[in-house]
């Protein structure tokens, strides 16, 4: 099978990332950082959700957007695992290397933005990382 969209790739290397960082799982257990839709009805939870990827002749930039749900009068917890999810995707190949992938290579990794909304009647917070990826075929 030929690869030719890394958004795919780019889910199961953000999650394996995410379930090996010790902050975040000292927040959210493994099992509920996933690929799903909606609020969770389990909480804390990551949801690695929406992606796009722009090809450019030799690479691409894939992105993808995490939500991250608590369920808390306030955003304490939500940003505690924001910064966790922050420092575990970032990637810099000059300074750490290249991060192997399936049918591609990422050169470049990092949150390009956090968002934070209140529910509003109070019983959840939920975050918003948007990560960008620079990719190249394999």
């Amino acid at each position: 099978m030929t690869v030719s969209d890394p958004s795919l790739a780019l889910q199961k290397a953000i999650r394996s990332r995410l379930i090996a960082s010790p902050e975040l799982l000292a927040l959210v257990q493994a099992d509920h950082v996933m690929d799903a839709n909606g609020r969770p009805e389990i909480m804390p939870a990551v949801y690695i959700g929406e992606g796009q990827s722009i090809f450019r002749r030799f690479d691409a930039t894939s992105h993808a957007t995490l939500h991250v749900w608590f369920q808390e009068p306030g955003l304490v917890q939500c940003k505690e695992a924001v910064s966790a999810i922050v420092a575990a995707l970032r990637i810099d190949a000059q300074a750490d290397g290249v991060l192997p992938i399936d049918g591609f290579v990422v050169y470049d990794m990092q949150a390009t933005q956090t968002r934070y909304l209140r529910d509003p009647n109070g019983s959840f917070s939920h975050g918003i990382v948007s990560v960008a990826a620079i990719v190249k075929a394999n």
